[in-house]
């Protein structure tokens, strides 16, 4: 199966994104987040109770995406 193909069979993706801050958005899980850590500047990984990544915020995406479109 390929990586598409998992996306496609999960229940819920959202995507956001918020073009006034360069901020993007992506959960994987209405699971109550109950972490999140910073990886590296400006990218944030949350967490649920059991301590799986359900989500990432990414500040100034459109930097730090390559061929990122807006």
């Amino acid at each position: 199966m390929d990586a598409e193909q998992n996306l496609e069979s999960n229940n819920y993706t959202n995507a956001q994104y918020n073009a006034d801050i360069d901020e993007l958005k992506i959960r994987w899980s209405h699971a109550e987040i109950k972490e999140s850590d910073s990886v590296s500047p400006g990218v944030t990984l949350d967490y649920d109770t059991e301590g799986n990544v359900i989500g990432i915020e990414i500040l100034n995406a459109s930097q730090k995406i390559k061929n990122f479109n807006r």
